[in-house]
């Protein structure tokens, strides 16, 4: 089953911010190391299958999920 790019996005968002937690003093960092390592190679599954199933290079599909979460557009309202 392909992911949407959406999906790849929230992945990858989930990466970042197991990522941040490793500087929160309160947490085991050991096992905090592991869930971004988790969240990390469920991201790359992910784009991997992704790239796949649209046709796409890796790279490409990489890149333009981690500028959308490095970059997210403003939500208007």
């Amino acid at each position: 089953m392909a992911h949407t790019f959406e999906y790849l996005v929230t992945l990858e968002q989930a990466a970042v911010d197991a990522h941040a937690r490793l500087n929160d003093l309160v947490v085991d960092y050991d096992k905090q190391w592991q869930a971004w390592r988790e969240a990390s190679a469920a991201f790359q599954a992910a784009v991997t299958e992704h790239a796949e199933a649209e046709g796409k290079l890796r790279v490409e599909v990489e890149m333009a999920v981690k500028n959308a979460v490095r970059h997210p557009e403003p939500v208007e309202g």
